[in-house]
């Protein structure tokens, strides 16, 4: 989207550049807003600290329906931080003369590589390196030899579904956007702002709940 007039734009036309600093600016903000909210903490929460205090809860919500109130609390950190800063590089796209840094496939595959390698990590950790990969031989012996590799396939396009269903929603509605600002320059499209800002937070929270749900199989996989 280099011919798209961006802020950043002005002091290069780079792409490499403009996708480093959009990305280290929603970085920014997120650093900011967690900083606000814990700087003056209250026991009767308002302001920012009622915002993230409600946004923690529901991520830990959402946790506990996925893997349970034993599991879920353990990676909330996790999940909580990579969900606020999707949302965000995905918000700031909407803002006329700033570029979603989760439109780039280099972001999006960073994550969704960190996430694989990280609940793979975790499972061999909590069951054994023989214990872990013993389950994708499945549940009937004389399958193994089929299950595996299967499974194996399955696991490594988790990379593919988190990195380009993220990367391909937010490039389409940077897209959209662009034709519409052409379209009607003068006129706050505000139909189409809202939906894109629904599909910001949507994308967020599907990586999210993914997350969760790559990190029960992983960790709870020796319990069912």
């Amino acid at each position: 989207m280099g011919e798209i007039f961006t802020f950043f734009g002005l002091i290069s036309e780079n792409h490499d550049f403009l996708f480093l600093t959009h990305m280290v600016l929603a970085a920014l903000i997120a650093i900011v807003l967690a900083r606000v909210a814990m700087s003056n903490l209250q026991l009767v929460p308002k302001g920012t600290q009622n915002l993230m205090e409600a946004y923690i809860n529901g991520v830990l919500q959402m946790g506990i329906d996925v893997m349970g109130k034993l599991h879920a609390p353990k990676y909330l950190a996790l999940v909580a931080t990579i969900g606020l800063f999707v949302g965000i590089a995905n918000l700031i796209g909407i803002v006329p003369g700033f570029e979603a840094p989760s439109s780039n496939l280099n972001m999006t595959l960073t994550l969704a590589l960190s996430v694989f390698v990280y609940y793979n990590f975790v499972g061999i950790k909590t069951h054994g390196i023989i214990n872990y990969f013993k389950h994708f031989s499945g549940p009937v012996w004389w399958l193994a030899w089929l299950m595996f590799p299967v499974e194996i396939v399955s696991h490594f396009s988790r990379i593919v579904s988190l990195s380009f269903r993220l990367f391909g929603n937010i490039k389409g509605d940077d897209m959209f956007l662009a034709v519409i600002l052409m379209l009607v320059p003068w006129v706050m499209p505000l139909i189409p702002f809202a939906l894109l800002t629904f599909g910001a937070f949507l994308q967020a929270f599907i990586f999210m709940i993914l997350t969760y749900v790559y990190l029960a199989g992983a960790v709870i996989v020796g319990e069912h």
